[in-house]
Order: structure tokens, then C-alpha cells, then sequence
């Protein structure tokens, strides 16, 4: 995620953190040290910072619960409204989507039973009225939080660990798009509900949270629908066969000039033998010709790993490969290996807004239906 800082890594997943998030953490810091000075700036910082921690530790239960099922999650990403875990892909198996759901708010149990259970602590509501008082029981306000954090991540629908159980359990009886779809619709009702009661209340977080929620939803709804679509179409449909290349010894200038003449926004890099040596991007290009110059090489500019499908590969299995590989644009090769055309998510949302409107002539020959890209 763009704007965010890494903080380290656990588990074999990155800790980010978003610029916003340290912008909460300055206003906090600021409004609680004006109404009580240092010590109350320190304690509400104290108390916030302890909250995301549970967050961290929630969402690694999340990425804990998928790595069991061969799920691995590149980053954790803290945002001022909690944690985002992001799985190379979510388990499609009714009982596996969850498991990896309710190890989440699992993990937020086990913190507010330890913190009542064993430590004293209470379920305390009203010592979240003033964080920074001493009278508030740091332990008691914890475990609160735990606890609203079990509750609000249960609620039934999308983007919520709740809708994913609520999926997972109407896959059992549609299949996922359906279920996907009814998901998301329960998310989108909630978030109204939020935003009325924000709008109502004066409550701008109630209403950010709404529109989180709401574009969430129809986010996770539309996603899989890409994915049941892009199961029977292959690469070779909807691959970009008509572009300019350059070649390795190209410099940015010569780059330049493509783009100028072209409406590409991607400029792969071919060498003579036909084999994809990397892409150059738009945006790429206009950075360093304004940092290196125009003489400077587009090797060494270009994205260089770039991932490779052959062309009658399953358009399913091209996107997987470019979310699990964070990659913008795929190169498609023929059988024998030569670079032949390339696949960016634009040209793939095209495609199938054109096929759902019908405006796709389908050819006849099947898709290959294995998972590998060859």
C-alpha cells in the first residue's frame, strides 16, 4: 500500500505502517496534551498505541490461520480505522475461509480472557469516557477494547470478519459469487446505517467508517466476480498484440518519443532473441527522465521481474499470479518461449465489461484448465 512506512517484519510478513495513522497519532497526542497536559498526552498515545497492537496481533492471527492452508500474507498495513492483512488470496473452501475468519477475533479473546481472567482486568465501557484520567484502569480499558473488537469484527457482513463467516456459510448453498454478492449487499446496508448514524451524532469517524465499509464491500463483491468470469478466458483473448517495444540499448529519450507517438502507458523491452527483458511504465519513465535524464538507459529504469503466462493459459491463473506477485503487467510467451504480447489489470477489467455487454466475439477452442502457467 502506497504511503505506508515498514515498521519490520514478523512471521515472514511485513509491518507497514500508513502515513494517516501517525497523523492520528500527532492529533491525538496534541488535543489530549491541551486538555491535560503531558501526562495526558502521554496516556492517550499509551492507550492507542496498546489498542493496535491488538490490531497487529488480530490480524496475525488472520495471516497464522492462512498460512496453514498454504496462504502467505506479504504485509500488515496499520490505518487510523485498523489493520489490513493482505492474504495472496482468500481460501475458497467454505470451512478453510473460516477458520482463517474467526482466528482473528479468536486472537482478541484470548487477549481480553487473559486480561479478566487472569490479570483482574473488568469489561469496563465507561473507562473509554476519559482515557487519560487516572482513575481509568489501563487493564480494564484493554480488555474493553478487546472485547468491542470481537463484537464489531463478528457483525455479518462485508468487510467484516462476520461477513466472511456469513459467506463462507451461504457458499455452502450458492456458489461464491452469489454468496459473495449477498455478503456485500449486507455490508453496504450496514454501512448506510453507520453513515446515518454518524451524520446524525455529528460523528465524522462513524461516517469515514461508512464509506470504508461501503466501497469494502463492493470492492471484495466485484473482485470475485472477476475471478468466477476470468475462469473460462484465456490469456490469448484478451492479451495486447499491438504495441511498440524497445530494445536494451534504448535510452529514455527514444522512450519518450514511443510515448509521444503511441497511447501506450507500458513499453516492454525485448532483446533479439524475443525474450522479455522488462517493462517500462509511463510513470517510470517520466520520474527518471526528470531524475537521471534523457541519455540514461531504460534497463535501468524498467521493471525487471516481470511475470510470464503463455498465451493459452487460464485468465484466472494470470491474475492470481499478478496479485501474488504484486505485479501491474504480465508478459505473454508462445510455446517457444518468445515474447508475444503483455496483459495489465486495465485491459482485463476491459475485457470483461465487454463480455458481460456482449460485446465479445467468444472463439471456440477451450481454455486450458491448469492451475500452472504453462
Amino acid at each position: 500500500m502506497s504511503w505506508s512506512l515498514t515498521l519490520g517484519r514478523l512471521f515472514g510478513s511485513e509491518i507497514r505502517i500508513h502515513i494517516t495513522f501517525l497523523i492520528l497519532l500527532a492529533w491525538i497526542g496534541v488535543a489530549a496534551y491541551q486538555r491535560g497536559g503531558a501526562a495526558a498526552a502521554f496516556a492517550s498515545l499509551t492507550f492507542i498505541i496498546a489498542i493496535f497492537a491488538c490490531v497487529v496481533a488480530h490480524e496475525f492471527g488472520h495471516a497464522l490461520a492462512a498460512r496453514r492452508y498454504g496462504i502467505r500474507t506479504p504485509d500488515i498495513t496499520l490505518l487510523p480505522i485498523g489493520g489490513i492483512a493482505r492474504l495472496e488470496r482468500m481460501p475458497e473452501r467454505p470451512r478453510e475461509e473460516i477458520v482463517v475468519a474467526l482466528a482473528g477475533p479468536a486472537v482478541n479473546v484470548v487477549i481480553a480472557t487473559v486480561l479478566i481472567v487472569f490479570l483482574g482486568a473488568r469489561f469496563a465501557p465507561e473507562s473509554l469516557a476519559s482515557v487519560e484520567s487516572p482513575a481509568a484502569s489501563f487493564l480494564a480499558q484493554i480488555a474493553t477494547i478487546n472485547v468491542f473488537l470481537v463484537l464489531f469484527n463478528l457483525i455479518p457482513a462485508f468487510p467484516m470478519d462476520g461477513g466472511r463467516v456469513l459467506r463462507a456459510l451461504l457458499a455452502l448453498k450458492f456458489d461464491r459469487p452469489t454468496a459473495t454478492r449477498y455478503a456485500a449487499r449486507a455490508g453496504q446496508f450496514l454501512a448506510f446505517g453507520f453513515g446515518f448514524w454518524g451524520l446524525s451524532t455529528g460523528n465524522v469517524f462513524l461516517v469515514f467508517i461508512a464509506v470504508f465499509v461501503y466501497v469494502a464491500a463492493a470492492s471484495e463483491s466485484y473482485q470475485v466476480g472477476v475471478d468466477d468470469a476470468a475462469r473460462s478466458v484465456s490469456a490469448h483473448e484478451v492479451m495486447i498484440t499491438k504495441f511498440e517495444s524497445l530494445g536494451p540499448t534504448a535510452s529514455l529519450a527514444d522512450a519518450a518519443a514511443a510515448l509521444i507517438r503511441t497511447t501506450q502507458h507500458e513499453f516492454p523491452v525485448v532483446d533479439g532473441g524475443g525474450k522479455l527483458r522488462g517493462v517500462l511504465t509511463q510513470k517510470a519513465l517520466i520520474a527518471a527522465l526528470a531524475r537521471s535524464g534523457r541519455e540514461t538507459p531504460v534497463v535501468d529504469v524498467m521493471i525487471k521481474d516481470v511475470p510470464l503466462v503463455r498465451e493459452h493459459a487460464a485468465l484466472s491463473f494470470a491474475l492470481k499470479t499478478m496479485r501474488e506477485r504484486g505485479a501491474g503487467v504480465l508478459g505473454v510467451i508462445d510455446q517457444a518461449g518468445r515474447f508475444i504480447a503483455y496483459i495489465t489489470q486495465e485491459n482485463i477489467a476491459e475485457y470483461l465489461m465487454l463480455a458481460k455487454a456482449g460485446g465479445v466475439d467468444r472463439p471456440k477452442p477451450a481454455v486450458r484448465t491448469e492451475v500452472g502457467p504453462f
